[in-house]
């Protein structure tokens, strides 16, 4: 895992005009599978960005799941400030990565490798995918709502 940190990254990703985009209900209490079957629907994954966009506690104690993860491998956790990203380049820290920044109240971006859409998560417990083409966004809705996953009638405004 790697941590960097770009100033202006979020706010670049807001201006991005994505032109389809659905949004799913977080299931907390079924993050494995979620998790799992996003990252099952990239074909050839190398690897993935989780950036921070916001996180609704100040103190970075608050990230119950992700800091202590990040502190494991050895990186310490300042993803509670916007614009700081971690890299991992693997399915296993991906899954990891993610259920973590699920379980937390954390805001955050997350692009795959190769990236044919984004990922936007909210601490209301929602998942928004984005993408520039019809068929992007339908390599990772068809896989989610076959596994059961609830879609949300939200249309987001970054």
């Amino acid at each position: 895992m790697t941590l960097s940190h770009t100033p202006g990254i979020i706010k670049h990703f807001r201006r991005t005009p994505w032109k389809f985009q659905q949004t799913f209900l977080t299931p907390l209490k079924n993050l494995a599978p979620f998790v799992s079957t996003i990252l099952s629907s990239i074909d050839a994954l190398r690897g993935g960005t989780l950036t921070s966009a916001s996180v609704i506690f100040d103190d970075p104690m608050e990230l119950r799941c992700l800091s202590p993860l990040l502190t494991r491998y050895g990186t310490p956790s300042p993803l509670f400030h916007p614009d700081w990203s971690v890299q991992a380049t693997d399915r296993p820290e991906l899954q990891l990565i993610l259920e973590a920044a699920f379980s937390d109240f954390i805001n955050f971006l997350f692009v795959p490798d190769p990236s044919r859409f984004s990922l936007y998560a909210d601490h209301d417990e929602f998942t928004t995918f984005l993408a520039h083409t019809k068929s992007n966004l339908n390599c990772i809705l068809a896989p989610l709502i076959h596994a059961g996953f609830k879609t949300v009638d939200y249309h987001r405004t970054l």
